[in-house]
């Protein structure tokens, strides 16, 4: 967890610092929920349930949470977003990366609570309502001895990718994605083609599998962070290159990316625009780009 303390500590500046045209910035994205979603505090990696009524995201350090990194919701109402809670489901560890699934019956993200098969481990909740449900740990099919972040279901609900530095790979934190076996998932399998000795994490399928965005890092306790989009060639992720986002430089922190479910079209990414700004990092909601791949990268 070091780690990525260390990330969001050591590039809030210089993503604040990453400079463009405003009017530029204002065609391209919005900022989601200024001053409920969007506040004066960190805000990393905001889910949108199915049905669009409420919305998720992890803060480091929003007052008012259980203690350490803790998730947040807020419910739809009269059009916006309203009534920013922590959720119950919040330990007094660290708690982060939110996501729905795809039929709205789970919300997954990590914890590194007392318990686990490890340090930041993968967990989940049944969504009951407008609570949630007893926590259940994903288990040793996908948790190590090493830190899991930033769990992402498939549609299907038949695979899940995440980030990992304790199951081997390429170096650092490395992307994987599990199968569901029907009881849990298991078998995690490394994404050689983008995995390399720098810091892989935070990723999304677009498309169903057919590209993929994710962060990447020099050195994730030091260096800024960038979202990448790679398309799938029927084999693999093939020809990274830079998210099109006037703020996702070089040289600040952009990451936490996830697919809205009740507008596929749409992405919701992490991340410090000159304007609009609400405060560090921020959540903002972008067009997704283009998916040009093929399937083939998911099985």
């Amino acid at each position: 967890m070091h780690a990525r303390a260390a990330l969001l500590a050591s590039s809030l500046l210089a993503g604040l610092l990453t400079a463009g045209s405003a009017a530029a910035w204002l065609a391209e994205f919005g900022i989601e929920g200024m001053r409920v979603v969007s506040t004066k505090a960190s805000e990393v990696r905001a889910s949108v349930s199915p049905d669009g009524q409420r919305i998720a995201w992890g803060s480091t350090d929003r007052e008012g949470g259980a203690g350490g990194w803790d998730l947040w919701q807020a419910r739809l109402k009269d059009g916006r977003w309203q009534d920013a809670q922590p959720l119950a489901v919040n330990s007094d560890g660290n708690d982060f990366d939110p996501m729905f699934s795809a039929d709205g019956r789970w919300l997954y993200f990590f914890s590194n609570r007392e318990g686990g098969v490890g340090g930041d481990d993968l967990y989940r909740a049944a969504v009951r309502g407008a609570g949630y449900g007893a926590v259940e740990n994903l288990g040793v099919g996908v948790n190590s001895v090493g830190d899991e972040w930033a769990p992402t279901p498939s549609a299907d609900g038949r695979h899940l990718l995440f980030a990992s530095d304790g199951h081997g790979g390429a170096g650092g934190h490395d992307l994987f994605v599990a199968r569901w076996d029907g009881k849990a998932f298991a078998a995690p399998r490394a994404l050689a083609a983008i995995n390399t000795d720098a810091d892989e994490f935070d990723a999304a399928w677009l498309g169903d599998g057919k590209a993929i965005v994710f962060a990447r890092s020099d050195d994730v306790e030091e260096d800024p962070v960038q979202l990448q989009l790679a398309q799938c060639d029927g084999r693999r992720y093939a020809d990274a290159a830079p998210l099109q986002l006037s703020f996702n430089t070089d040289e600040g922190t952009t990451l936490g990316l996830v697919v809205d479910w009740n507008k596929p079209g749409e992405l919701l990414v992490s991340g410090s625009a000159k304007s609009p700004r609400a405060g560090k990092l921020d959540i903002y909601r972008m067009k997704s780009p283009a998916v040009t791949g093929r399937a083939g990268c998911v099985e």
